[in-house]
């Protein structure tokens, strides 16, 4: 696990700008097994997609739904698996870190924000911190920075955020739902890698990186897309029926 650890971990540096990191999201192993086939380095699970792969709203699944969603995934392909565990049900850090790294994950995405309200960025911090502390070298830590989808707009609230996170020992940071032109201001101000998740009609993967995205996620949008393609084909089948 060490060795995917420190091989996932590298994946996130000494890229090309306009090559950054991208980690599709799998929903259940099929679809994990769908992209490593395709030729991708690392994997991402979104915790909305599992979700409705589980038949949960996002926000809804139980711990032992999620944790055992990751470990299928993690079991039906050979490359590293970062797992999305939102806040961390609550959770201590000891038993997070255990949960995740019995799921067979050699990341972990936490959420800042809680039932759709901003935890204290120094409480969160501190949190972190101990997560990290828990975890020692074994897991890559991406902090979800949740301040422009909670409806604050000033960059400067998620660079706070991102640096204390940082400080406390996260690998990676992820403002999630930041506007592109803010990139480049998160770039110059966070040390580390980047996480950004494109929009529909934004700039192409690229261009993100161009802007300074170090790792692209998807969230749950591949699930959707494949969705709306099994949607096609049941209206194709229904019709010749």
């Amino acid at each position: 696990m060490t060795d995917a650890v420190a091989a996932f971990r590298a994946l996130h540096h000494g890229r090309a700008p306009e090559e950054p990191l991208v980690l599709p999201g799998p929903w259940d192993a099929a679809s994990a097994r769908a992209f490593e086939e395709a030729g991708f380095p690392a994997l991402a699970t979104p915790s909305a997609g599992v979700a409705a792969s589980l038949g949960y709203e996002d926000g809804a699944t139980p711990a032992d739904e999620m944790f055992a969603a990751v470990a299928r995934i993690t079991r039906a392909v050979s490359v590293p698996v970062s797992a999305d565990v939102e806040g961390g049900y609550g959770l201590a850090p000891k038993e997070l870190v255990a949960r995740v790294l019995d799921a067979g994950a050699v990341g972990v995405n936490l959420e800042d924000s809680r039932a759709g309200t901003l935890r204290d960025p120094r409480a969160h911090a501190d949190w972190l911190a101990e997560v990290r502390a828990e975890a020692g070298g074994h897991l890559f830590v991406n902090a979800r920075v949740d301040t422009f989808i909670r409806g604050l707009t000033d960059p400067e609230d998620a660079i706070a955020r991102a640096r204390l996170y940082v400080a406390a020992g996260a690998d990676c940071v992820y403002p999630i739902g930041v506007p592109p032109e803010h990139i480049p201001a998160l770039r110059a101000r966070i040390d580390g890698p980047i996480n950004v998740a494109p929009s529909p009609g934004g700039p192409p993967v690229a261009e993100l990186g161009r802007l300074g995205a170090s790792r692209i996620t998807f969230g749950p949008g591949l699930l959707h897309r494949a969705m709306d393609a099994v949607r096609d084909i049941a209206a194709q089948v229904r019709r010749s029926s």
